[in-house]
């Protein structure tokens, strides 16, 4: 199973077990280093219109800004830079979309030209330009899909990295894939709005905002979609002990 997976489940189970215990779902949950709020520096301009409050600006955000204006004025090696950092997180989305390895790359490459053309027009309007990135591309599938609908496309055995010798693992690994398998099923069981708020949030570690900015919603309106999709996953899952 790759790592993006496996913080994609613990994130996904430990907010099911905070929904448990407490029936209710804390709105700044998020489940991935893009959610975070750490580190030092004064960020500048850019953090400020990013929205960051003093002391919150993440520690490299500084350095992303700063590749972002020098790809603005044309700088191929930087946003060669901001490509190695982002093309695994656009790609992930993708996947999980379309569920074809080849399309996904294609796509994810597609994305990054169009970022590209259009490096002069980005503004900071979320705290990561990773929901710049996968706006795009989620505006591409939309053109190469028969539908708009968020499709969970990729099978859980690929998510899970299905390796036959499971069958030889210890008991506790095999009861641990089955709750891993259960509960992927039910994220693909929910529905295409609350699924693809779930995949933003918790497999890519978008924020509030930057989940609000990529689906055309409210943060508002996220938080209940999010809140939504929790209690439809608790209750699918009410026999798992995750």
């Amino acid at each position: 199973m790759g790592p993006a997976t496996v913080d994609f489940l613990a994130s996904l189970r430990v907010l099911l077990s905070v929904a448990d215990r407490a029936g209710t779902l804390p709105g700044g949950t998020t489940g991935g280093a893009a959610g975070g709020a750490t580190g030092g520096g004064a960020g500048g301009s850019s953090a400020a219109r990013a929205g960051f409050a003093p002391g919150e600006v993440p520690q490299d955000f500084e350095r992303i800004s700063a590749l972002v204006e020098l790809a603005q004025r044309g700088d191929a090696e930087a946003f060669g830079v901001l490509y190695e950092r982002y093309v695994d997180t656009v790609y992930r989305y993708v996947y999980v979309r379309v569920g074809s390895r080849q399309l996904a790359e294609d796509i994810t490459s597609e994305t990054f030209l169009r970022a590209l053309r259009r490096m002069d027009s980005f503004t900071w309007q979320g705290r990561d330009i990773a929901a710049w990135f996968i706006t795009i591309a989620r505006n591409l599938i939309t053109d190469n899909a028969k539908s708009a609908r968020f499709r969970f496309e990729v099978s859980t055995a690929d998510m899970l990295d299905a390796d036959p010798r499971v069958e030889a693992a210890p008991e506790g690994e095999v009861l641990d894939r089955l709750r891993d398998e259960r509960l992927l099923a039910a994220v693909k069981n929910l529905k295409p709005e609350q699924a693809e708020c779930v995949v933003l949030r918790f497999l890519q570690g978008l924020t509030l905002a930057e989940t609000a900015k990529v689906l055309g919603k409210s943060e508002g309106a996220v938080k209940q979609l999010q809140l939504r999709a929790v209690r439809a996953l608790h209750r699918e899952l009410a026999d798992v002990d995750l």
